[in-house]
């Protein structure tokens, strides 16, 4: 308990840096388009990443070499898949920013968490009743969220609706290579293969220009640096001592800070609907990822 107690503010930290890179993210669409800044802010991680792969590999825990033809396979084909879906998700919720709070946008997002127990049922994984009251209570808390006497939700809604979805079956992704590659490698070749993939759109649609690129380079570099880099290295150390759950739900800390840093930084204040369906939603989040009781 007193290991985890070390860990658990750097987990703590990570959901900070992960809850503050939504206002990185709105401050950089003033600059530059969507796919231009997520292609420069995965080309950056992806940068950030590959000289600490061999650190960060003894860190985890992770002793496998790669060397085989299988491993090297399935890595590639790990990392390409996870890197489009990635590209994909990444750039709704940069696109979803220009007509959402960084607030609204952390929570919606975050329902992931929920989502991805409910897509088990496609692959015979029967969700518990936690689950199902989690999907309800995360209903309502968007509908107050979300809904504001209007007839029909607005596009940064759709949007983030599609992040998260997208988002939930990167972890299945995820959750199907990684016990058949080094981890720090796959996240390192998804990073890059997302900043090529964005890079496309970029460049046929957004015509981005290295002025528009510096004038953005702070939100780009708290995105790509911070976000990915130090965050995700703060995570590999720290899950190592910490126990799942407990990791989990610190980390869904990030949709919190979300909201404060939206406060804070960029005055974005949520009303008190708003405010009720966020506490909605993040008690779905919660009650999703607890275990569940074991039979005698």
């Amino acid at each position: 308990m007193k290991q985890e107690l070390k860990y658990l503010p750097m987990l703590v930290l990570t959901a900070l840096i992960w809850g503050a890179a939504f206002v990185a993210q709105s401050v950089g669409n003033e600059y530059v388009g969507p796919f231009t800044f997520n292609s420069v802010r995965s080309l950056l991680g992806g940068a950030v990443l590959l000289p600490l792969i061999p650190l960060l590999g003894r860190l985890s825990g992770n002793r496998r070499e790669g060397d085989t033809p299988s491993d090297q396979k399935n890595l590639w084909v790990g990392g390409v898949l996870c890197g489009v879906i990635l590209g994909l998700a990444s750039s709704l919720q940069q696109w979803a920013l220009q007509y959402a709070g960084v607030g609204k946008a952390g929570f919606i997002t975050a329902l992931y968490i929920v989502i991805v127990p409910v897509l088990g049922v496609f692959f015979h994984r029967r969700p518990g009743a936690k689950v199902w009251l989690a999907v309800a209570v995360a209903l309502a808390g968007l509908y107050l969220l979300c809904w504001s006497g209007g007839s029909a939700l607005g596009p940064g809604e759709w949007l983030l609706f599609g992040c998260s979805a997208l988002f939930s079956i990167h972890i299945l992704v995820i959750d199907h290579f990684s016990p058949l590659v080094d981890g720090v490698k796959l996240s390192c070749v998804q990073f890059f293969v997302a900043g090529v993939f964005c890079a496309v759109p970029s460049l046929l649609f957004e015509a981005p220009t290295l002025a528009g690129v510096l004038a953005a380079g702070w939100p780009i570099v708290y995105a790509g640096v911070f976000s990915c880099g130090v965050a995700y290295t703060l995570q590999v150390v720290a899950q190592k001592h910490v126990e799942p759950t407990l990791a989990s739900l610190t980390l869904s800390l990030e949709s919190v800070f979300s909201v404060l840093a939206g406060w804070l930084v960029l005055r974005q204040a949520l009303t008190a609907r708003e405010l009720a369906g966020c506490c909605l939603v993040f008690c779905a989040i919660v009650l999703a990822q607890l275990p569940a009781r074991k039979k005698a």
